[in-house]
């Protein structure tokens, strides 16, 4: 939940101010009153703002509590300046929000506001009536923006196999996102490995075969040996994670870890589930092949939802059934199989297979297909320099076991598959997607994902009906 800072704007002139003030007073508790009662941390001015002083003063106040988002709130007309003044004393997202009631005109001390916003650059949102699900999906957004500032992506490895659209400029993320790169080297997950406790390793492996719907040894590509391998690696990524203050992560893997070591499979689908063999746990975002971008686009969409986010490449598109193939080497959450707050659930649907020839240090590949649902789909790309987002809307697909086998075996099947039907032309997404990686949560996340880009000063980029 958030914390939010509010300011209620009034009326500049003292006989008008002291007349309404009750009105004022009460509209102001009862917009408390409904954001608490959402679970929101409010952090409120102690006088509504009819003075030059006040709207420094306590805009001052309120900013020193650093809210996720301040709302200015306009249940009467507000003399603009004050807006001006209160925004020049706040820092972070700021979201107008105006009454709509028939006799004290606070939507026009809104739009006269933010008008005076405009005029000077100032980045804000509107909204009017009450806490609508825009004032919800604002305040998420809002969240998000904030809570990405000063957070720390850990870098684990280079640039993979020449993936320029998978390395970004550190300071461009500094200036843009507020987020800071610590570089980590492989090296780290290979020494760290051998020091994880016997018996936490076989622990996991124990689960892993009690509760998935299979675990398909072959006595090469994936053995016993080799699934605790990477069961070892995934405990080295929590210390690392854990030693470095990493809020989200993202390793190279390829080619030299599945060349010589072993797949980061298990390691990323657990770090990306809520859950792992010890427990519940809060998600890492973690993408592969060090994508910074796609991890970047990741972290900002587990910020919006709460939810685990599927990282994956744009394998193939079924012409034939307008249906793409999203899949990637075996790393998605076990939370997408049934999306369910059971992870036995997820696992029942999951099945462990040896790693394929692209891999030969081998492993386990993490195999499901995704649960049905609606789900919005987003990544951050950059053109000549400067970051859009482009967001899609679409639902995932799945049909009889049969044809989910027939469809998986036309590309990768050990991998995990989403089949997914975009609300997108095929040859609009082909010609205008600008990374070969792509990351989804469930639902409509599409007004909160408008609102971060307006938020970071970045180019909206919605594709379909989004454009």
């Amino acid at each position: 939940m958030a914390r939010i800072g509010l300011l209620t704007m009034s009326d500049g002139r003292d006989y008008v101010a002291n007349d309404i003030r009750e009105f004022v007073e009460n509209a102001e508790k009862a917009l408390v009153a409904a954001l608490e009662a959402e679970g929101h941390e409010v952090v409120v001015g102690t006088d509504m703002i009819w003075t030059n002083q006040l709207a420094t003063s306590e805009a001052r106040r309120v900013a020193a509590a650093q809210p996720d988002l301040t709302v200015f709130h306009y249940p009467v007309w507000a003399f603009p300046h004050f807006t001006m003044l209160a925004a020049a004393s706040t820092n972070g997202p700021l979201l107008l929000l105006a009454s709509l009631d028939p006799v004290q005109p606070g939507m026009v001390g809104m739009l006269a506001g933010g008008g005076a916003l405009d005029q000077i650059g100032r980045v804000h949102s509107r909204a009017w009536g009450g806490l609508t699900e825009d004032v919800a999906a604002q305040i998420r957004a809002a969240t998000a923006v904030s809570r990405l500032r000063g957070s720390t992506f850990g870098k684990i490895g280079g640039r993979p196999m020449g993936m320029n659209t998978a390395t970004a400029n550190t300071d461009q993320w500094m200036a843009t996102f507020g987020v800071d790169v610590e570089e980590i080297d492989q090296w780290e997950i290979v020494r760290r490995s051998s020091g994880v406790s016997q018996a936490r390793v076989t622990a996991g492996r124990e689960w892993l075969e009690r509760h998935a719907a299979g675990v398909h040894y072959d006595g090469k590509q994936l053995t016993p040996e080799l699934l605790e391998r990477q069961i070892r690696s995934y405990h080295a990524m929590r210390e690392l994670i854990e030693e470095w203050n990493l809020d989200f992560s993202g390793i190279k893997g390829q080619p030299e870890l599945t060349s010589h070591f072993t797949t980061m499979d298990i390691t990323e689908a657990f770090l990306n589930d809520p859950y792992d063999w010890e427990g519940p746990k809060d998600t890492h975002v973690t993408a592969t092949e060090a994508d910074m971008d796609g991890a970047l686009t990741m972290q900002i969409l587990k910020l919006i939802s709460g939810d685990p986010v599927l990282f994956a490449d744009v394998r193939h598109y079924h012409s034939d059934l307008d249906i793409w193939d999203l899949a990637n080497s075996g790393q998605h959450a076990t939370w997408y199989a049934a999306r369910s707050a059971d992870p036995l659930e997820n696992l029942a649907k999951t099945h462990f297979y040896p790693e394929v020839f692209f891999f030969p240090a081998g492993g386990a590949s993490v195999h499901h297909v995704a649960a049905p649902g609606d789900a919005t789909f987003a990544r951050l790309t950059r053109l000549d320099g400067r970051y859009r987002l482009h967001v899609a809307r679409g639902a995932f697909e799945s049909y009889s076991d049969a044809e989910n086998e027939r469809l998986a075996r036309l590309s990768t099947f050990e991998w995990p598959h989403a089949f997914t039907r975009l609300q997108v032309d095929a040859g609009e997404f082909l010609s205008k997607f600008g990374a070969n990686h792509i990351h989804a949560v469930p639902g409509d996340r599409v007004a909160e994902l408008r609102a971060v880009a307006r938020l970071l000063d970045i180019d909206w980029a919605g594709l379909g009906p989004l454009a």
